[in-house]
């Protein structure tokens, strides 16, 4: 089978999970080689549970992870997370702002604030990919990557240790395109 690409003048993935992503986001990074645009990841993590998740990414992968700092410029061909606790947002200038407000849906960091964040500084360049999760958060940003004119991504549900995110989102809006599990790390290769 002949190696699909994805193509357009895409800048940023944003990527978010909840309960269950973990598994499906070690296997993509381990996978991933391909990076000549940023990756923006937002997975629900407790400092305590998940301190070490930017420095055990960043071991399995062969690009650069880190957690994204304030005021950091986002730069091609790094992966940056979400730190734990705070709602990740990008400024119109192309830089972090980390948010100590209130929680979107139950959580902080929320997929939706740096979904709709991305999708108002990006506009058609970002691509959102929706993993696992259990609760809506990433459905409402999806829908504004979409109306921006962005790529909506989804888990299969059929594949989704949690399903309820994944399918709430294909519930509620047309998404682009449907992966399993093991097809996440091939799809982000395949964007040029």
């Amino acid at each position: 089978m002949a190696k699909a690409t994805v193509n357009g003048d895409f800048r940023v993935v944003a990527m978010g999970g909840s309960a269950g992503s973990l598994e499906v986001i070690l296997q993509a990074f381990r996978e991933l080689t391909n990076t000549r645009i940023a990756t923006v990841l937002v997975i629900h993590r407790k400092e305590s549970l998940h301190s070490a998740l930017p420095e055990m990414l960043n071991t399995k992968s062969h690009v650069t992870v880190k957690e994204a700092e304030e005021k950091e410029r986002i730069m091609p061909a790094h992966v940056y997370i979400a730190p734990a606790d705070y709602h990740l947002l990008i400024e119109p200038d192309g830089t972090f702002s980390l948010d100590y407000s209130e929680k979107v849906n139950f959580s902080r960091p929320s997929i939706d604030v740096t979904f709709e964040c991305a999708a108002a500084v990006f506009g058609k360049k970002v691509i959102g990919v929706l993993l696992s999760g259990g609760n809506a958060d990433g459905v409402a940003g999806l829908k504004a990557i979409k109306k921006a004119g962005g790529m909506c991504v989804v888990q299969n549900p059929k594949s989704a240790l949690v399903s309820f995110m994944p399918q709430h989102a294909m519930n509620e809006l047309e998404v682009d395109k449907t992966l399993g599990s093991g097809e996440i790390g091939a799809f982000l290769n395949s964007i040029q």
